[in-house]
This record gives structure tokens, C-alpha cells and sequence, in this order.
């Protein structure tokens, strides 16, 4: 496994074999061993470079998140024989800073004993680092792991108290095209979308390259409180904001674009008892939040 782990990572018998300081000739041994046990290829080894077969690439994920974990486990083990490994979890960094960091801290406070490790960056749908949970945001989608709806998104425009007062008496689609747009940069779409969608959702015309474009949510709702510009937010998440007369909503229309934020993870991690807790604790937390 470690060759074969080794190997498809780096896809070169030479490069796997480095990194493992053994010979070149003992990682092909091992990896023809494997590929006899299971009865299938895991390498195209015909062409000029080595490419994984439909099996090893099936196999390499659940390889290397089989030696991630058992390396984790090992380190707390060593650290604290009593402790177990801390539950990763990814989340959006607005959702993350807007809602979540209070549910986190509620939560410590009452499983002070469960540990957790939280990453954040601005992707749609899941990251590419390897978690044992994730809160996507993204469109609903069917994929091979346990998925909960958590938060459905509905936006509309946003700007500061002095936006909206110069602005009064316009008509939205007036209001939208006289001040700048702020955008969310989401990965693999046009650049344009979200404010797209919004326009024709609420049937008005809208030139939608203009203005300034921000990884984040709360990067161009605190753009909108300081400088300037519309922001297309999520009402509920910065209703904190709305409330205190930071930001202000002049128009009426809302719109649901779609998208919403999703926990995700495979189903036999819930067979931790640890992560089964965290997960079921978190959708009782989102739903009481928007229950009220």
C-alpha cells in the first residue's frame, strides 16, 4: 500500500521509490503483489508516462485518507493515550465568520473534550484539502457522500445608510445601474453570475461586468459598509449588520439564486460516534437559527 501510495502520488516508479529510500526494482515488487491480491491493473504502464487505471484511481483517495487518518491517530495516541484525532471540518469563510464561530464556541464550551480542526477558503462545492466534514456552498447535487441542507440562500442588494439615501426615489433597476456592483468570485463560473441571476430573476436589465470582484461574501459587504458599492448578500447571514443600520436593504426583492451551503460527509464516518455528534449538533444548531 505504502508503494503503491507512494507511486500513484508522484505517478513515477523512480520518484515513489525515493521518497521511500528503497530500490526501484522492491516498489514494482510490491505494487505487482497488490495488483495479483486485488485482480485488477492499478497502472497503464503501455504508453510513455504511467497512468493510473480506472481501479487505481478508485484505490489512491481511499489510500491516502486510510494513511492520513492512521497518522493522525498515531500522533494524538503518542500525545495523549486518551485522546482521539480531531474532527476536520471545512467551511465557507462568510458562512464561517458570520454564523458559525458562535455555534464552534457554544459547542466547545459544552464538549470541551472533543477537539476540532477548522479550515476555510473561498471555493464552491467541496475543497480540495482533505476533511472529515464539509460545509459546501454550492447548488444541490448528488454525489456519493451523506448531504444536508443546512442553509438556503436568499439575497438582495445591499448597501450603506448613505448609498441608500443618495439613491432614494430610483427605481431598483436605476438604483443597480447608477453605483457599483460587488461581486463573489466563484470558482469555475463567469464572473458576473450571481448579479446575473438576480437580474433576471427580478425581470430588469442590468450590465453586469462592471465593479469589483471579492473572494469573499463578507469582503464585499464590508466594501459596501465602508466604501461603497451594492453587495448581493444573504439577508439572514448579516442580519446582525442589517439590525445595527451598517447595512441597509432599499428594496423589497429577494430572491432565492439557487444556491445554498451543505454539509458533507461519507457515510462511514459516521460510525464515529464523535463526528455523528458534531453533525447531528450542527443541523440542530442551523435549524434553530432559522427557526427563530
Amino acid at each position: 500500500m505504502r508503494a503503491f501510495d507512494a507511486v500513484g502520488q508522484r505517478l513515477s516508479f523512480t520518484a515513489g521509490a525515493q521518497a521511500l529510500n528503497v530500490s526501484q526494482s522492491a516498489v514494482s515488487r510490491h505494487i505487482i503483489s497488490l495488483e495479483e491480491l486485488l485482480g485488477q491493473k492499478l497502472f497503464d504502464r503501455s504508453g510513455q508516462r504511467l497512468v493510473l487505471t480506472a481501479a487505481g484511481a478508485a484505490l489512491l483517495p481511499e489510500v491516502r485518507r486510510s494513511f492520513d487518518l492512521l497518522e493522525q491517530t498515531m500522533n494524538a495516541v503518542s500525545h495523549d493515550p486518551l485522546s482521539g484525532r480531531p474532527i476536520r471540518i471545512h467551511i465557507p469563510p462568510s458562512l464561517l465568520q458570520q454564523v458559525v464561530m458562535p455555534m464552534i464556541r457554544a459547542f466547545h464550551r459544552d464538549y470541551p473534550d472533543v477537539r476540532i480542526d477548522i479550515s476555510s477558503s473561498p471555493v464552491t462545492g467541496m475543497p480540495t484539502t482533505e476533511t472529515d466534514m464539509a460545509i459546501v456552498f454550492d447548488r444541490p447535487n448528488i454525489d456519493d457522500r451523506i448531504t444536508d441542507l443546512l442553509w438556503l440562500v436568499r439575497v438582495a442588494p445591499v448597501c450603506s445608510p448613505a448609498v441608500a439615501a443618495a439613491n432614494t426615489g430610483k427605481s431598483l433597476e436605476q438604483f443597480l445601474s447608477d453605483n457599483d456592483l460587488l461581486h463573489v468570485t466563484l470558482d469555475g463560473e463567469v464572473r458576473g453570475l450571481l448579479w446575473s441571476s438576480f437580474a433576471r430573476s427580478s425581470g430588469i436589465e442590468l450590465n453586469t461586468n462592471r465593479g469589483l470582484a471579492f473572494d469573499t461574501l463578507s469582503l464585499a459587504a464590508t466594501y459596501a459598509m465602508q466604501s461603497g458599492g451594492i453587495a448581493l448578500a444573504d439577508i439572514a447571514m448579516f442580519a446582525p449588520e442589517i439590525a445595527a443600520g451598517k447595512l441597509v436593504v432599499p428594496y423589497d426583492t429577494m430572491v432565492d439564486d439557487g444556491f445554498g451551503y451543505y454539509l458533507k460527509l461519507r457515510a462511514d464516518d459516521l460510525d464515529d460516534p464523535t463526528i455523528s455528534l458534531f453533525r447531528s449538533w450542527l443541523i440542530a444548531q442551523f435549524a434553530a437559527r432559522q427557526a427563530g
